[in-house]
């Protein structure tokens, strides 16, 4: 079928309607490319480029998107706040902005808090907890960003509403993310405070993430959520995560580097144990020499799952624990 490019088609439209119904209220929903896109681009319609943006000091765009954030917002600076398993301390984030006065001269103003649900180690805020970010944030006037790259997973694990963990709980604008999730290839920026949204619509222009084609990209979200299809790939994920969890209990050389609340298993080995878990044919990522990050897809199998913890008892059933 022909269709009316740069979003203005039906499928486009009938997104936005989805959407809205999925979070129980009115938003706008703007594909996007990758999660990188979705987090700069989302901050950068928060603030002036003298603004400040708060988020945990483990947070992805703080880490690992090459300050795209700061190029995006025309050098908006990122304040990294402290906080267990990758979130953020309410109460370190109301310390840290006490210590800028409003309008003070010599610095940049704060703007925006971002957190990250599922956190970068695998932790899911509760309610409560978003809530007191949130609360925090409204305080000093700021807008709250969620980077939702992994935010099926941590609806799956809470078992509450989209808008519950969402707007409900204080988020203005949030990263929706599906590649994580067995998306294809697209990801969302979900606004729920209507004002943004001029801003943000030139921003998304400007760094070529207003797609010509925009239905092929508004197709794959609306199967995404389509029968609670992202629900039931991350409760499918999140599950095979925590058998591997269990599975850990009796190999003490391996040790959690944080509970195991969605998708990911962060795991200190010891010194050289991660070559024969390759040597093995299993693929995670390196974080250092100790460090390994395991990720479960939405169709890893039980299978699969089994293998892994056998073969961490072969490579690590005689080898002490780590030092604590």
């Amino acid at each position: 079928d022909t269709a009316l490019g740069y979003g203005a088609d039906e499928w486009t439209a009938d997104l936005q309607r989805r959407f809205s119904d999925l979070f129980e209220t009115a938003v706008r929903v703007f594909p996007v490319a990758t999660g990188t896109a979705a987090n700069a681009l989302a901050l950068a319609s928060l603030g002036p480029s003298w603004g400040i943006v708060y988020c945990s000091e483990l947070a992805h765009i703080n880490t690992a998107e090459a300050n795209a954030a700061g190029f995006f917002g025309g050098g908006i600076k990122l304040a990294a706040i402290g906080g267990k398993h990758g979130k953020i301390d309410a109460a370190l984030l109301a310390e840290g902005l006490a210590g800028i006065a409003p309008g003070q001269l010599h610095k940049g103003q704060p703007t925006a808090v971002s957190l990250t649900q599922a956190t970068d180690l695998g932790a899911v805020y509760s309610i409560d907890e978003i809530g007191n970010v949130a609360e925090t944030a409204k305080r000093r006037g700021l807008r709250l960003h969620m980077d939702g790259a992994r935010f099926a997973n941590a609806v799956a694990r809470l078992g509450c509403t989209p808008a519950d963990a969402t707007w409900r709980s204080g988020v203005d604008i949030m990263s929706f993310g599906a590649t994580k999730n067995g998306g294809a290839l697209c990801d969302a920026i979900v606004v729920f405070s209507p004002e943004l949204t001029d801003g943000l619509a030139v921003q998304l222009r400007r760094a070529g993430q207003v797609w010509s084609k925009m239905r092929f990209a508004s197709a794959q979200l609306i199967a995404y959520i389509e029968n609670g299809l992202w629900l039931e790939m991350a409760r499918a994920s999140n599950g095979i995560a925590a058998r591997i969890a269990a599975g850990l209990r009796d190999i003490p050389a391996a040790r959690l580097l944080a509970p195991i609340e969605a998708n990911e298993i962060f795991l200190e080995l010891p010194d050289g144990a991660m070559d024969g878990l390759e040597r093995d044919g299993f693929q995670f990522y390196r974080r250092s020499r100790t460090l390994a990050r395991f990720v479960c897809r939405f169709d890893t199998t039980e299978a699969e799952a089994d293998a892994l913890i056998a073969a961490l008892r072969r490579n690590l059933g005689t080898v002490p624990r780590a030092a604590e």
